[in-house]
């Protein structure tokens, strides 16, 4: 088997590239349909919230049993802490959601909206490299309950929900104005910051053993809070709320599958 750094670097540049897929969608549209964007951004919180359970909350249970931890302690100290973490970022980094207008989150700045767009979600792309890179690095640590297999199905899962967000973040700067091509550089670009974070998960938990629960944890509460602060309030959007309470529920029975079927 190969280095769990290479296996990581190649998962996420799998990851990398659906988000680039999802904003190619630029060339061929100016924009999707309401109800079909909804519908793709409650698929993607779909998979990310089963991800965050399958993939992560429950490996970590069975690590901190394995470990000698009180089983909830690590689980639960970790997830709280990756929620935070994004919490803490979210509030305090500039950056601006599609529909939010003119009035950028975090602090005050004169960065234009078109960068501020792109930011928001390359700040959200952080727990889901961080994820894929714990969970390779659990493999490569010789963990029993962490499977190449169920790295693989996290790493899949996640590119699958990258390419809606590769769409929603190119197909409003072209609304911005900008030309296609750059709209279509700047949605992949969104998407490098995953491997940075992935190979930086992979590579702690890698040499400290002992905090491989608490990082699951830690990018699952991360993921969490990317989905209930930003992913699900977009899908629920218009009149056209089914789509994405349909697409939601989709995405986790996918991510379901691919987790439990192959992990």
């Amino acid at each position: 088997m190969d280095s769990p750094l290479l296996l990581t670097a190649e998962a996420t540049l799998f990851t990398w590239a659906a988000t680039a897929f999802g904003a190619a969608a630029v060339f061929a549209f100016r924009e999707i349909k309401p109800n079909t964007m909804n519908g793709m951004l409650g698929f993607a919180s779909g998979v990310m919230l089963a991800a965050s359970f399958w993939s992560l909350l429950a490996p970590s249970i069975s690590l901190s049993e394995a470990l000698g931890y009180l089983p909830w302690v690590p689980p639960l100290t970790g997830f709280l802490a990756g929620g935070l973490f994004l919490y803490l970022v979210d509030k305090t980094l500039p950056h601006l959601h599609a529909g939010d207008g003119d009035s950028p989150e975090g602090i005050k700045t004169n960065w234009r909206r078109s960068f501020l767009l792109v930011f928001a979600i390359t700040l959200h792309n952080i727990p889901e490299g961080l994820a894929v890179g714990v969970a390779f690095g659990a493999v490569g640590s010789g963990i029993e309950s962490a499977s190449l297999a169920a790295a693989v199905s996290l790493a899949v899962g996640i590119g699958i929900q990258n390419i809606p967000e590769g769409a929603a973040i190119s197909l409003p700067l072209r609304r911005e104005g900008l030309s296609r091509f750059k709209c279509f550089m700047l949605g992949q670009l969104s998407g490098l910051v995953e491997p940075v974070s992935a190979i930086i998960g992979c590579l702690i938990v890698s040499f400290v053993r002992d905090l491989l629960p608490f990082a699951l944890a830690f990018a699952a509460g991360a993921m969490v809070y990317v989905v209930v602060e930003e992913l699900i309030p977009a899908s629920q959007e218009d009149r056209h709320s089914d789509a994405g309470t349909i697409g939601a529920i989709v995405g986790f029975a996918v991510m379901m599958v691919l987790d439990v079927a192959l992990g």
